[in-house]
């Protein structure tokens, strides 16, 4: 699979679209002026207890106090505690030595908030989920910090390899490198990535991470709450760290100061995929060169059409999104079961694309077109498993129930990307009906005879041409009935600008009247 990643810099905005074989998979947008990202390390200040929830609301400058759960705390949050005390008071130049730092019991998994935060402290966190709608950010005790090949997790000494690394013995050689060169009060937890690099590549990205958490350290010295602790890294760096793989074959920027900053990074992890990285500086919008814009045109809204002439209707609701499947007008042939799982297996893929396209979450709804046999639902189910791999975010998939529906969860870390490409009607409001004819005939009539009885003379009326052909045409026209019934003349012109529905009255001195019924 050939991976792409065309990077749009604007004055307000950096967008990042990701492709895959040539298909918009992601987009992110970075905004200039946004200072919550997920990763982020924040002193909080404790603001609210809530025992009926078992949360609290923390104060880590946003205008809306984020939110910390129980169940978000950490095992070793007396320890993260302590260590926000310890390092916000430091004074030595040479900051204190972590790895002598006295690590504290944990706390159980069933206890109180209340218990654990009493007296309101500071608290270090980490931001969870950036702020959604009027909701401020998500939080998180548990603190890691990310790398290429390793993710360091402070107060715990405990080792973790992933488990997509399926080769036991490649486990057993990554656990042994760790236990060689991890400190003490240090966990790590090894990344798919690290599967086949040698121990150098892996201390070199244990030290980096190290010298973060250090730096971490010296920037708590007498912070105040609430205070930016430490940043992650810019949407292009988290990407390329998370996703930069033998796949990637493009990376194309418009912007020379991200440029640098991503050969900066790129030479830093891989080396060896410099030449990947292009400036992008041919006069039209990189997006347009690259298919982007025609993709987000076409993917986005409440319909999404398949190579096969099915459909995909997304629609979403406050408490989930509802995902239908219509055949459209594909043949349906002889073998309709056959016809139906193959629909539905070509819809499976597009969903699976949607889902991180939009960057959907919670709780989605599909209704697949019905099939009879199990095997075929068996099957269904299993594409679908394997199309949500390539997703990052955490997903689960449900086998299909006995009414037809397939329920998946997905991990939500952002507001859901949405870009409209359509426009209301300014005829119906976007309702898809307009009043009648007959109704609005009744209408323009109303507000005429209520013209007439405050006296004025000389009317004109401009409608659409549409609506002035229906009141002008015909013996006797609406027209003629209006001059007779109010005994004034009356006058009716065309005006193309208008939509279908509206009209205006002017005065004989072609002045528009506005009307206050």
């Amino acid at each position: 699979m050939n991976k792409e990643l065309i990077i749009n810099a604007a004055p307000q905005a950096v967008e990042i679209a990701l492709l895959e074989d040539k298909k918009l998979v992601e987009m992110h947008n970075e905004n200039a002026n946004s200072s919550f990202g997920v990763g982020d390390l924040y002193l909080g200040k404790v603001k609210k207890l809530i025992p009926g929830l078992n949360a609290a609301f923390i104060d880590v400058g946003f205008e809306k106090d984020a939110f910390l759960h129980y169940s978000d705390l950490s095992p070793y949050i007396r320890s993260i505690l302590k260590f926000t005390k310890l390092a916000t008071n430091d004074t030595s130049p040479e900051g204190m030595n972590f790895e002598n730092f006295q690590v504290e019991p944990e706390i159980v998994k069933t206890g109180k908030i209340a218990e654990v935060l009493s007296g309101k402290p500071n608290i270090l966190v980490q931001i969870l989920k950036e702020p959604i709608a009027a909701k401020g950010p998500r939080l998180s005790c548990e603190i890691s910090l990310p790398g290429r090949y390793v993710v360091l997790t402070p107060f715990n000494d405990i080792i973790a390899v992933s488990r997509k690394i399926h080769s036991s013995e490649e486990r057993k050689r990554l656990q042994k490198i760790i236990e060689a060169v991890k400190p003490k009060n240090f966990g790590v937890i090894v990344r798919t990535a690290a599967e086949g690099k040698p121990a150098a590549e892996l201390h070199d990205d244990l030290l980096g991470l190290i010298a973060t958490w250090k730096n971490m350290q010296q920037n708590l010295k007498g912070a105040v709450p609430p205070t930016k602790i430490l940043s992650e890294e810019g949407k292009t760096n988290s990407i390329l760290r998370d996703l930069l793989t033998e796949d990637f074959n493009k990376i194309v920027v418009n912007d020379k100061n991200i440029y640098n900053d991503t050969k900066t990074y790129l030479h830093r992890i891989a080396p060896e995929k410099l030449d990947i990285l292009s400036f992008y500086n041919n006069g039209s919008p990189v997006f347009d060169a690259y298919g982007v814009t025609r993709q987000v045109k076409a993917s986005f809204g409440k319909t999404v059409n398949l190579p096969s002439g099915a459909y995909l209707i997304i629609e979403h609701t406050e408490a989930l999104h509802v995902i239908d499947v219509n055949s459209g007008y594909k043949s349906v042939g002889n073998n309709q079961e056959q016809n139906a799982l193959e629909t539905n297996l070509e819809a499976a893929a597009e969903i699976a694309r949607q889902l991180r396209l939009r960057d959907i979450g919670g709780i989605i709804v599909v209704d697949f077109i019905d099939m009879k046999l199990p095997e075929n639902k068996k099957k269904l189910a299993e594409q679908m498993d394997l199309f949500m791999r390539k997703d990052r975010a955490k997903h689960a998939v449900l086998a299909i129930s006995k009414f037809g529906l397939m329920q998946i969860t997905r991990q939500r870390m952002k507001p859901e990307t949405n870009i409209n490409t359509m426009e209301l009607c300014p005829s119906c409001g976007g309702t898809g009906k307009v009043s009648s004819t007959l109704v609005l005939e009744d209408e323009i009539e109303k507000n005429l005879s209520y013209l007439i009885m405050q006296k004025h003379k000389g009317l004109t009326i401009e409608v659409h041409p549409i609506l002035y052909a229906y009141l002008t045409k015909g013996f006797p026209s609406k027209r003629m009935k209006w001059r007779i019934k109010f005994k004034e003349r009356i006058k009716i012109q065309p005006n193309t600008n208008y939509h279908l529905t509206e009209f205006h009255f002017f005065d004989k001195s072609n002045e528009e009247i506005k009307l206050q019924l």
